[in-house]
């Protein structure tokens, strides 16, 4: 179906075409009959030429002769038949054969044309076909070769950014392999030393409790690193709708793991009472739920401020707070200033807030950190109910929450993973598509013969303006310079000499340069005037000439001789 621009298009097309087709009827003198036939073929003619090029054109190409009005839409024809005419020789086939038809009607339709008026309308007529035919094909090719390019470039935006994702998800597999292998084995060791020394019945029982919130932390951290590690690697350890942590498999799943939600922050506040800080919990507003990633943001926003204020303010109280505005949960971790002066050796990596304000970003929310006029620190998140565009839905009790990357969209659904040493497809591709490189060849052999035959076109434009200019200022010195054989006679001998002039032409031109040999004497103190005849000689170096000899303001002599 056409795009209502193009039909509005047409239709003013074929109603231009027509007017004119008639318009050039009604100027020949033509019946009306035959006039509104011809507007009508040509209304008729301009769309057909869309899926019919070909044959619209040899059928314009032969109406043109008898029928001037089809002069317009020929080249409107010549110029679509260009374009849509596929394959270099079958159009160059279409158009010979067309200029040939075309110059047969003419020698045809006119007998009385002369061998150089024939060849002077075929000139124009190569120009007429030619010139709108070449523009056309150009124009087609042109576009051709631009919709490949921009259709390669949108394949080279999709490869790479394809190329960049299994190049993250690489990477993503290394970190997961070398956290699990390194602090892994790390946090194991942690948990075993210190349930063993639990039980330890030498210790006290603030020495007991002490050790039992390290064992409880890193028993926490292997989990989280569980959680991680399978995020990192495929997605499937995703973290549960109500904050708990989904198991690999159902029968290693620990029923005491800590939330890792808003229901958790309870458990983050006695686990730093049982380190010996005072942290305040406070709530406001009516609890309402949040989305998995929300919630999930929030517990790790009074996680890191709970981090950074034992490690740069111990033994000063920390307030958590938690209101529930209409629209969005805000989370505070305010403490205040340090009791006693903190260690230099006290390890931070700077990445825990730079990492909250990018959890915060992708679930709408923000994230401000700012010390306070007491000395203090607070820490604060807004974090809205839902996601944006609520493409986070809270999925039903027991179902795994939707991980970053859909599963449709997941490039290593695609390409298994290789393993070092192995050649990847797509990364180590950087050639040409086959159909690109097949459209430039075609395309840089079609412009070098298009260009080639605008040039010639444009020589031989140029060699008709030039004939046409020639002729006219030959047509013009001639009139200055030749007369016809009856005006020679209508001048008598007697008459007076302005009468002469004033029927005869001035004879000032380059073709009149002199009376040549074998001119008669003029008479002895005459002037005369002598000019061209119209006349052939009788022969290829004979040039007719007339002569008039002027006395006493009267004519006294007319001759009528040849020169050489």
């Amino acid at each position: 179906m056409w795009p209502v621009g193009r039909i509005v298009g047409e239709v003013l097309l074929s109603v231009t075409l027509a007017m004119l087709g008639a318009g050039a009827g009604l100027l020949d003198d033509q019946g009306a009959v035959q006039t509104v036939c011809v507007g009508l073929g040509a209304g008729l003619l301009s769309p057909l030429r869309r899926v019919l090029p070909a044959s619209v054109l040899l059928a314009t190409a032969v109406g043109s002769i008898p029928f001037a009005g089809l002069a317009p839409l020929f080249l409107v024809v010549s110029w679509s038949a260009g374009r849509r005419i596929e394959g270099l020789g079958r159009a160059a086939g279409v158009f010979a054969l067309a200029y040939g038809l075309t110059l047969g009607m003419t020698a045809l339709w006119e007998p009385h044309l002369s061998l150089p008026l024939l060849v002077f309308s075929g000139l124009f007529l190569l120009v007429a076909l030619i010139v709108p035919g070449l523009a056309g094909r150009y124009w087609s090719q042109r576009r051709t070769l631009t919709d490949t390019l921009r259709e390669y470039n949108a394949q080279l935006l999709r490869e790479r950014a394809m190329i960049a994702g299994h190049a993250r998800i690489r990477e993503r597999q290394r970190i997961a392999q070398d956290m699990h292998d390194s602090l892994g084995h790390q946090l194991a060791l942690i948990a075993v030393h210190t349930g063993a020394l639990e039980v330890d019945r030498e210790l006290t029982g603030r020495q007991r409790e002490a050790v039992g919130v390290l064992r409880e932390a890193s028993v926490a951290a292997m989990h989280e690193l569980r959680d991680v590690v399978g995020v990192l690697r495929d997605g499937a350890d995703a973290p549960r709708a109500g904050g708990a942590p989904q198991a690999a498999h159902p029968d290693d799943e620990d029923p005491g793991t800590p939330s890792r939600g808003v229901a958790g922050i309870d458990t983050l506040a006695e686990s730093s009472r049982k380190a010996g800080a005072a942290v305040d919990v406070r709530r406001s507003g009516g609890v309402r739920p949040l989305a998995p990633t929300a919630d999930h943001a929030a517990f790790r926003v009074v996680q890191e401020g709970l981090t950074n204020a034992h490690k740069h303010a111990p033994g000063a109280p920390i307030t958590i707070g938690l209101r529930y505005e209409p629209d969005s949960l805000v989370v505070e971790v305010a403490n205040g200033p340090a009791v006693e002066p903190v260690s230099g050796s006290v390890a931070s990596g700077c990445q825990g807030l730079t990492g909250l304000e990018e959890r915060a970003r992708l679930v709408g929310g923000m994230v401000h950190a700012a010390p306070t006029a007491d000395g203090g620190f607070r820490l604060a998140a807004v974090l809205p109910y839902t996601s944006p565009g609520d493409g986070f839905p809270s999925p039903p009790p027991g179902e795994a929450m939707a991980t970053f990357v859909a599963p449709a969209d997941d490039f290593r659904a695609q390409s298994s993973a290789g393993s070092g040493g192995e050649s990847d497809p797509v990364t180590d591709w950087n050639g040409f598509p086959k159909e690109l490189a097949r459209t430039m060849s075609r395309t840089k052999r079609g412009s070098g013969i298009v260009i080639g035959c605008g040039v010639a076109a444009l020589v031989v434009v140029l060699l008709v303006i030039a004939m046409v200019v020639g002729g006219i200022f030959l047509v013009r010195e001639a009139d200055t310079a030749m007369i016809e054989p009856k005006q020679y006679d209508a001048v008598k001998v007697g008459q007076s000499e302005a009468e002469v002039r004033g029927q005869l032409p001035s004879g000032d031109s380059f073709l009149n340069s002199g009376a040549g040999r074998g001119a008669p004497p003029e008479p002895e103190g005459a002037t005369c005037l002598t000019l061209l005849s119209t006349e052939f000689g009788s022969g290829w170096d004979a040039e007719p000439m007339f002569r008039f000899c002027f006395a006493g303001g009267k004519l006294i002599e007319k001759k009528s001789f040849e020169t050489s």
